[in-house]
C-alpha cells in the first residue's frame, strides 16, 4: 500500500472522512450542505476520488498479471490513441486526452490490453502530465526491457481551461523517449509517423 492510501486509512480509523471534509468544504464556500440537492454529494464525492485515485491501490505487477510473453518479434509495437482521465496535483481539477505507446520489443512483449490498464493505473493518481508520461515509459522499460520505449500524451487540462488564461483549445503535449526511441532518429520518425497516421 502506497504512502498516500495509508495516509487515507489512518485518518478513516480516526473517524475523519472524505465526505465529511466534503461537507465541511461547502459549508465554508457559502453553500448549504444541508439542502436537499447536496444532501449525499459528499458521499458520491468520496466515492468518485475513491475511483479517480484507485491507482494508488495497484502495483505493476498486479496490473499486468503475468502478461508478459517470450517471442521472436522485432519490429515496433505501437498502441495508439489510449484513452484517459487524471487529476492535476496542483488544483484537482481533472485532465484528459490520450496516450500513444511504442516500444521495441527485445526478447519480450507485453498484452496490448495491458498497456491500457498501465496507462489507467498511473493516471488514477493525482498527478501532472509530466510524469504521467515518464512513468508509463520506466514501467515498460523495467518490465520486458526492450530496445527502446516511446510515449506521447496529449491532453486538455481543465485548471487551463476553466481558471487562469482560460483558454479553451489549447493542449498540452509530452512525450518520453528511452533507447533506441532517443537515441534513432529512424526509429522516433516512425512513431511520430504512425501516431499522426488517422483512420478515415
Amino acid at each position: 500500500m502506497g504512502k498516500q492510501a495509508t495516509t487515507i486509512v489512518l485518518n478513516e480509523k480516526k473517524g475523519e472522512t472524505i465526505a465529511g471534509l466534503v461537507r465541511r468544504m461547502l459549508a465554508l464556500v457559502g453553500e448549504d450542505p444541508g439542502r436537499e440537492g447536496l444532501l449525499k454529494t459528499p458521499e458520491r464525492f468520496e466515492k468518485a476520488m475513491k475511483f479517480l485515485t484507485s491507482g494508488y491501490h495497484m502495483n505493476l505487477d498486479q496490473v499486468l498479471n503475468g502478461a508478459t510473453f517470450s517471442v521472436c518479434y522485432d519490429e515496433m509495437v505501437v498502441v495508439k490513441d489510449i484513452e484517459f482521465f487524471s487529476l492535476c496535483e496542483h488544483h484537482l481539477l481533472p485532465f484528459f486526452g490520450k496516450c500513444h505507446v511504442a516500444y521495441l520489443p527485445s526478447k519480450k512483449v507485453i498484452g496490448l490490453s495491458k498497456v491500457a490498464r498501465l496507462v489507467n493505473m498511473y493516471a488514477r493518481r493525482l498527478q501532472i502530465q509530466e510524469r504521467l508520461t515518464s512513468e508509463v515509459a520506466q514501467a515498460i522499460q523495467e518490465k520486458i526491457s526492450p530496445e527502446g520505449v516511446g510515449v506521447i500524451i496529449e491532453a486538455r487540462h481543465l485548471c487551463m481551461q476553466m481558471r487562469g488564461v482560460e483558454k479553451q483549445h489549447g493542449q498540452a503535449v509530452t512525450s518520453a523517449m528511452l533507447g533506441a526511441f532517443r537515441t534513432s532518429k529512424q526509429t522516433r520518425d516512425e512513431f511520430l509517423s504512425l501516431v499522426r497516421t488517422r483512420r478515415d
